[in-house]
């Protein structure tokens, strides 16, 4: 079921300072993506955002387009994520260089990144279980 609904998209203010504040991140260049346990009202299994600084690009029209390659490759790779998922997450993805990648690398470290994500948060699955 790739979608992306309205209920997955991370709209909170409070949530989003909260997540760069006590939130933790990992990456793959150039994109990161921090996360953090957070739990809904909705029963949701992750809420997501996706930023492009106006640092690397000024133009409005150049960030949109890579927000909206960002959430696409999300879309399509999302399955990843909600495989091993047991608790509900937000996260903020981030496109951090000035390079004007191709769709296709950008799905490609999109699905890398997920891959590593999901390394980094095993351990603390099962940390929870013992």
């Amino acid at each position: 079921m790739n979608t992306y609904p309205k209920t997955e998209k991370l709209k909170s203010r409070t949530t989003i300072d909260s997540m760069f504040r006590e939130g933790k991140s990992v990456s793959k260049f150039p994109l990161r993506l921090v996360y953090k346990k957070q739990a809904f009202d909705e029963g949701q299994k992750l809420k997501i955002g996706v930023s492009v600084s106006k640092k690397y690009f000024k133009k409005a029209v150049d960030r949109n387009y890579f927000k909206r390659v960002l959430r696409e490759t999300y879309r399509l790779n999302k399955n990843l994520l909600l495989d091993s998922l047991e608790e509900s997450y937000a996260f903020m993805l981030l496109y951090q260089t000035k390079e004007r990648l191709s769709y296709e690398d950008i799905n490609h470290r999109t699905i890398q990144l997920f891959e590593k994500f999901r390394l980094q948060v095993k351990p603390e699955i099962e940390k929870d279980t013992d």
